[in-house]
């Protein structure tokens, strides 16, 4: 663990904190340009349906864009793609559009075609590193079962399930509690098709004897489906949403406060094939600032906005909080949300990470991940305008708070107890990277020291529940 350097712990050792996305699955709409803004009357579809005209009139820094550049033949596939996108649209495209096409083109998208999880990859996440952390999530997903009235059927959906280490250890470590195990049916949102192999054979599935194209999970019998959204998954049944660094990767749009007003970062083609990509702002504000810089800062305070300088959006994780809170309103249930951001307006945290270490979110793209700090606040507020009297909504409070009300010291200890030494040094240096802060005090000599850094207040928790539920176990 100490040869390569993780995602948790990249964010320590650098003063603009950056801990990279561990979840593949993302939302799939797009933001294409047109004349004018169309809205959807489905309130589940109006945010996909929404398309937004950028104005490129007057931008400076805009160059000519002629069908050919010098150079060009050396680019990626992916930096090719981008900067067709560009050339045919005739000026620079959002952040949010770059980040998506980077992240999940079907063809050359980071996430589509290979195994980025792991020292082998490009990061490791909490699942990785201690098999503690899935089985804690199976804690709190067994004891809302029980507070939901031990319900004959319940829909267990991960967003953005990686290589499915979560849910394997989920599912082992309720393995006792058979009534638990035997309502489960499993639902992964996962677009790659590269992950969700690996997702199979990690929860070792087998074809069903009475239907070969449904997968079983030989780990607790349960059956296994995969969907591209969660808006595919199916409704009616009380559902146990889990997503773990799934927010930190849905697309953002970027803001920067000028003489002009709010105008949007946008991304164009660079002046020379050794920077192929570059940063211009919008002449003035585009109807994405005006839109969802406006709702975003419609939630915030005038202290909160009277600083701003910067702002990031994600439109996505909007969408994504609306489902889920009309999902648990309508169908019962809860979901549990874990990863890296603030209770606040998020400024300017875009990231990029290759190997385990930071690079430029330019550089060659398509072979670095790319992920932003979460707005826990605005999820928050989505999730109650959402389904105002049917959820509420707890935290975000840390991971080192949530995990140590779900007992992980005791789980530890038990671990411990029939540990090598070994096996025991590994155990105690993941405890600390989930719940603790900094470097580990007993450590010395590693060669880097951000390998067993702990990220326990940086990672936050948050609650999305039914109301008739009350207080969630890791809240109270």
């Amino acid at each position: 663990m100490a040869s390569f350097l993780s995602r948790l712990s990249l964010r320590a050792s650098l003063s603009r904190c950056r801990v990279p996305y561990g979840g593949a699955s993302r939302a799939s709409s797009r933001i294409w340009f047109s004349s004018d803004v169309k809205e959807s009357s489905d309130p589940e579809t109006k945010d996909e349906e929404s398309t937004l005209k950028i104005d490129r009139s007057g931008l400076s820094q805009l160059q000519d864009h002629a069908p050919k550049i010098s150079g060009r033949e050396s680019m990626s596939a992916m930096s090719k793609h981008l900067d067709a996108i560009i050339r045919f649209r005739g000026g620079p495209i959002p952040v949010a559009e770059y980040m998506e096409e980077v992240l999940t083109n079907p063809t050359a998208g980071f996430y589509m075609n290979r195994d980025v999880f792991g020292a082998g990859g490009d990061f490791v996440t909490s699942p990785d590193i201690s098999q503690m952390f899935g089985e804690l999530i199976g804690v709190w997903s067994t004891c809302l079962w029980h507070q939901m009235g031990r319900p004959k059927e319940v829909a267990l959906v991960e967003l953005g399930p990686g290589r499915g280490t979560l849910m394997a250890d989920l599912i082992r470590g309720t393995s006792k509690f058979q009534d638990f195990t035997s309502a489960i049916s499993i639902h992964l949102v996962e677009c790659s098709p590269t992950l969700r192999k690996i997702q199979e054979a990690t929860l070792e599935c087998v074809s069903c004897d009475d239907c070969p194209e449904k997968k079983r999970s030989t780990l607790s019998g349960s059956l296994v489906s995969w969907y591209m959204d969660l808006l595919e998954v199916p409704r009616g049944v009380p559902t146990i949403i889990i997503a773990h660094e799934f927010f930190d990767a849905l697309p953002v749009h970027q803001f920067q406060k000028t003489p002009r007003g709010w105008c949007e970062k946008l991304i164009d083609v660079g002046e020379s094939p050794s920077e192929p990509f570059r940063y211009v702002l919008s002449p003035r504000p585009t109807p994405a600032s005006k839109l969802y810089l406006g709702k975003r800062l419609q939630w915030a305070s005038e202290e909160e906005k009277a600083c701003l300088e910067h702002v990031e959006v994600c439109p996505e994780s909007f969408r994504y909080a609306g489902s889920i809170s009309r999902r648990v309103s309508e169908d019962g249930g809860a979901a549990l949300i874990i990863d890296y951001g603030d209770d606040k307006i998020i400024t300017d945290s875009l990231q990029a990470i290759r190997k385990h270490k930071f690079t430029s979110v330019l550089d060659d793209p398509g072979s670095a991940d790319l992920s932003a700090h979460v707005d826990f606040g605005a999820i928050r507020h989505a999730a109650t305008e959402a389904a105002a009297d049917g959820v509420t909504v707890y935290g975000p409070i840390t991971q080192s708070k949530f995990l140590g009300m779900l007992g992980i010291n005791f789980r530890l200890e038990a671990l411990l107890n029939n540990a090598s030494e070994e096996q025991a040094e590994a155990l105690q240096l993941g405890y600390w990277r989930l719940v603790g802060e900094g470097p580990a005090p007993w450590v010395e000599g590693e060669e880097d020291e951000s390998t067993q850094t702990g990220m326990g207040t940086q990672y936050k928790a948050l609650a999305i529940v039914n109301s008739s539920l009350g207080v969630p176990i890791g809240f109270q």
